[in-house]
């Protein structure tokens, strides 16, 4: 694979599971307005953009947070970078220059979604929220399932899926860190109905049950999200996969750089201390900076990923 090629499939990986994560995050969103009485309108909708790290980017278009700006600026706004239209955007003008190395069916599914979504307005989100957003994770599972079931098990593949699991654990990070750092300081049960809502996001409550039967608090939840080898959506699973998926990469002799094994060993030091990792370590007087080393690992990652395998300019935009 050229350089340039191995950064194209990385971003397509990454840019349809940020989309279907994006629409996780906000489905958090209205499972916790079902749970709390918010007596600020703002408050409620600018915690979604602090979240997504938007507030600086959003401030330069809007004044105030509300329901339908907010909706309409990290959903449909190809002007942030980070919004789901913009994400799908990228991810299937990425495909679009690799449409002669992989299967047509991955092109037509993206294209189709960017089509979708630019056919779409705020009034359809504010219409139906919940079914929208189910529509946006359908289209991205429509895709990753199609990927999994055409693509040779060949360098390409492994390179969208090792965006693909990176991306998930950033995001699966991300949204517990929201969550945990809201509650902060505050009473250790505030924090439990607001897990819950991640877990009901994730698609994960059915199967956290299985583990845990009737237990209730906070810890169990943030151990199942973040420590299970066996649900996909924990960051530990996302962390085995990806140290596989670089592992698995068909590089030539002198293809193994320094830059790839640091890769190699930055993924599998994190995959260590997953797998190592005490249930003490998610008390809440400790998981906020838990949390924090994680994301922080995960950008220096994410970084040597794109030293190691890419071109300097990159395809991202």
């Amino acid at each position: 694979m050229l350089n340039r090629n191995a950064e194209a499939l990385f971003w397509i990986g990454r840019y349809m599971e940020r989309a279907e994560n994006h629409a996780r995050l906000i489905d958090v969103h209205y499972h916790i307005q079902q749970e709390e009485d918010f007596t600020e309108e703002g408050s409620r909708w600018s915690r979604l953009i602090d979240a997504l790290g938007a507030r600086n980017d959003y401030l330069k278009q809007f004044d105030s947070f509300s329901e339908g700006d907010v909706l309409a600026f990290i959903t449909l706004d190809l002007g942030n970078a980070n919004s789901i239209f913009s994400c799908v955007h990228q991810a299937r003008n990425n495909l679009r220059t690799l449409r002669q190395q992989l299967p047509s069916e991955l092109w037509d599914i993206a294209n189709s979604f960017n089509l979708w979504l630019e056919e779409r307005s705020v009034a359809d989100i504010m219409n139906g929220p919940h079914a929208f957003y189910q529509e946006v994770k359908e289209r991205a599972a429509t895709f990753m399932g199609a990927e999994m079931s055409v693509m040779l098990r060949g360098n390409e593949w492994r390179m969208i899926e090792s965006g693909r699991f990176l991306e998930r654990a950033e995001n699966t990070v991300r949204i517990l860190t929201d969550v945990t750092g809201y509650c902060g300081g505050k009473d250790p049960n505030a924090i439990y109905p607001r897990l819950q809502a991640v877990l009901k996001s994730v698609s994960g409550y059915q199967a956290f049950r299985k583990y845990y039967a009737d237990a209730v608090s906070s810890e169990c939840i943030l151990e199942f999200l973040i420590m299970n080898g066996a649900f996909p959506r924990s960051v530990r699973y996302a962390f085995r996969m990806l140290e596989e998926h670089l592992n698995g990469l068909e590089l030539e002799t002198e293809g193994r750089s320094a830059g790839s094994e640091r890769v190699i060993r930055q993924t599998g030091k994190l995959r260590a201390q997953l797998d190592y990792m005490e249930k003490e370590d998610l008390e809440p007087e400790r998981v906020d900076g838990v949390l924090a080393a994680m994301m922080n690992a995960i950008a220096r990652l994410g970084r040597t990923v794109e030293g190691a395998f890419f071109r300097h300019e990159g395809v991202r935009a």
